[in-house]
C-alpha cells in the first residue's frame, strides 16, 4: 500500500505549516485560547480561505477532500501549532453529521460552515454516557400536531457557547443504551427551552453544557431517518478520533523538536546535557514511541475509507489507545528532560503536554478504546 501523500495534500500541509508558523505563533495562540469566545473569527476565516476546512469535506459536500488522509494532513499541522479554532466540533463532528445524513435543505448550511461564517456544534456526549456512543438519555417525543419535543442534557459540547446551530442526538425509542432508536436533530441557538453554560477548557478553547427543557422543533429538524442515527454518530465520531490522533502526532513532533533543541543547548559541567548517555537513551526511546504512534495514525487513516466497518473501528480504537499511551509518555518525558522550566506557563512545552494529556480523554480514553478494540475483535 502506498502511503505517500498526493501533491495536493503535500501542498496543503506546506501551506498550513507556513501559515501556523508565521501567523499563529504561541503568543497569538495563547491570546486566542484565553479570549472570551475561545477562538478567533478572523483567524478561523483565514483558515477557511486557505482551504483547511474544505479539505475535511468531500466534493459532493462542497469541499475537496474528506478522506482519512485529508483529515490527518490538516490536523497534524494544527497539532504542531496547538491551534484552538473550531475544526473538530464545527467541521468534523457537526459538519460531518450534516453532510452524512442531511437532506438538501439541511446540507445547504455546509457552504457557510466550510466558509467559516457559520459555527456548528455536535451535542452528543452526556454526563453519564462514559464514552459509550449508544448511551443517550435525552428524549425526543413526537407531538400530536407534528414536530418534536426534546428534553435532556449534553456535556462538553465543543464551542457550544458560540455555536449558531447544534446537531443534537436524542432517543426517539428504545432503552437508554440501545443502538437503535437514536435520532439527530438540527436546533438553532436561541430556540426556546435550549440553554447553554459556556466555560473555558484547561487546554485552550471553549465548551458548553446544554440543557434541553421542552425544546420544540419542527419535523424538518430531524436529520436523517428517525431512529437510525447510530451509524452516522459512529462514523463522525470515528472521523473525530482520527483527527485527534493526527493532532496528537503533530503536537508530539513539536514537543520532541523543542526537547531535542533544549538538550543541544542546555549545558551542565561545561557540556550540552544531550551528550549524557542516560538522556540520549531516554530520548531515543521517546523517538521510537512517537514513530509507533505515527504508524498507528497511518493505519487508521488508511482504514477510515474502507468498506469494512469492524476493521475501520478497530484501527481507530487501536490508534486512539496508542496515542493515549504515547502522548502521556511524551508529555511526561519532555517535561522531565527540560527540568523545572518545563512546567512554566511561559514555555510552550507545558501547553503541548497539557493538550496531549487531554486528547487522551476526548472521544474515549485509552482504557475505553482498549476494551472496545478487544470487543470488536470478538465479533
Amino acid at each position: 500500500m502506498n502511503f505517500t501523500h498526493t501533491e495536493d495534500r503535500r501542498m496543503l500541509a506546506d501551506t498550513l505549516e507556513r501559515f501556523v508558523r508565521e501567523q499563529y505563533g504561541f503568543e497569538t495562540r495563547d491570546a486566542v485560547a484565553r479570549s472570551e469566545r475561545g477562538y478567533s473569527p478572523k483567524l478561523w476565516g483565514h483558515f477557511a480561505e486557505l482551504g483547511a476546512v474544505g479539505a475535511l469535506f468531500r466534493e459532493e459536500d462542497g469541499g475537496f477532500g474528506g478522506a482519512g488522509f485529508d483529515i490527518a494532513v490538516v490536523f497534524e499541522q494544527l497539532g504542531r501549532g496547538l491551534v484552538v479554532e473550531p475544526f473538530l466540533g464545527s467541521a468534523v463532528l457537526a459538519g460531518g453529521a450534516i453532510a452524512a445524513a442531511g437532506d438538501e435543505a439541511q446540507r445547504a448550511q455546509l457552504d457557510a460552515i466550510i466558509a467559516g461564517t457559520r459555527l456548528a456544534a455536535f451535542a452528543h456526549e452526556e454526563p453519564e454516557s462514559f464514552h459509550e456512543l449508544s448511551r443517550v438519555a435525552t428524549r425526543a417525543t413526537l407531538r400530536s400536531e407534528g414536530g418534536w419535543v426534546l428534553d435532556g442534557a449534553k456535556a462538553v459540547v465543543l464551542n457550544g457557547d458560540a455555536a449558531e446551530v447544534f446537531v443534537v442526538s436524542a432517543r426517539t425509542s428504545g432503552a437508554v443504551d440501545d443502538e437503535t432508536g437514536l435520532s439527530l436533530f438540527l436546533i438553532e441557538a436561541g430556540t426556546p427551552g435550549l440553554s447553554q453554560r459556556g466555560y473555558p477548557l484547561i487546554d485552550g478553547g471553549h465548551a458548553a453544557e446544554l440543557v434541553l427543557d421542552g425544546v420544540e422543533v419542527g419535523t424538518d429538524a430531524l436529520l436523517g431517518a428517525e431512529g437510525a442515527a447510530f451509524a452516522t454518530i459512529e462514523r463522525v465520531t470515528g472521523a473525530g478520533i482520527l483527527a485527534l490522533c493526527a493532532e496528537a502526532v503533530g503536537a508530539m513532533d513539536a514537543a520532541k523538536d523543542a526537547t531535542l533543541e533544549y538538550l543541544r543547548t542546555r549545558k551542565q559541567f561545561g557540556v550540552p546535557i544531550g551528550s549524557f548517555q542516560a538522556l540520549q537513551h531516554r530520548m531515543a526511546d521517546l523517538l521510537l514511541e512517537v514513530e509507533q504512534a505515527r504508524s498507528a495514525l497511518i493505519n487508521a487513516a488508511a482504514a477510515f475509507d474502507g468498506g469494512d466497518r469492524v476493521a475501520r473501528e478497530r484501527a481507530l480504537s487501536a490508534a486512539k489507545y496508542t496515542i493515549g499511551r504515547v502522548g502521556t509518555q511524551v508529555a511526561e518525558e519532555c517535561i522531565q528532560l527540560h527540568g523545572g522550566i518545563g512546567m512554566t506557563w511561559e514555555l510552550p512545552l507545558a501547553h503541548y503536554a497539557k493538550r496531549l494529556v487531554m486528547i487522551d480523554h476526548q472521544l474515549g480514553d485509552e482504557d475505553h478504546h482498549l476494551e472496545r478494540f478487544v470487543a470488536l475483535g470478538r465479533g
